[in-house]
């Protein structure tokens, strides 16, 4: 299992780790693909990078106050998201960026500590 920390503001969801097939988060463990931003996380539904749609960023768009940017954790590695979801993202408001799993938990981490408003779509490694 991989660790990470930074200093995280009270309140303030962190992710310590993402073990085999789930994540560590503020704590707890939990298992499948997870969305987490600064107040909250929940199960996510996509099982794999390729099933994304734009349907599954639904409860991101509805996060109040929104979010600058939200971290797609793709897996193992980055995969480049096809251009016409990329476009319906944009199109939606939804600022993006898609990397490996390991490295949007690092950013996730250190934006929360910066005191943005970020999320996390994680497909777990």
């Amino acid at each position: 299992m991989v660790e990470i920390s930074s200093v995280i503001p009270p309140g303030r969801r962190m992710i310590d780790g993402y073990p085999a097939g789930g994540f560590r988060i503020s704590g707890g463990l939990f298992h499948g693909p997870m969305l987490v931003w600064p107040e909250s996380q929940e199960p996510w539904s996509p099982e794999r990078i390729e099933d994304l749609t734009l349907a599954h960023l639904d409860p991101v768009r509805r996060i109040d106050p929104p979010v600058e940017v939200l971290l797609i954790g793709c897996g193992p590695r980055m995969v480049l998201l096809p251009s016409a979801l990329r476009r319906q993202i944009r199109e939606a408001g939804i600022g993006m960026d898609a990397m490996d799993t390991g490295a949007a938990c690092r950013t996730f981490n250190v934006l929360i500590s910066e005191g943005r408003r970020v999320a996390a779509a994680l497909i777990p490694v």
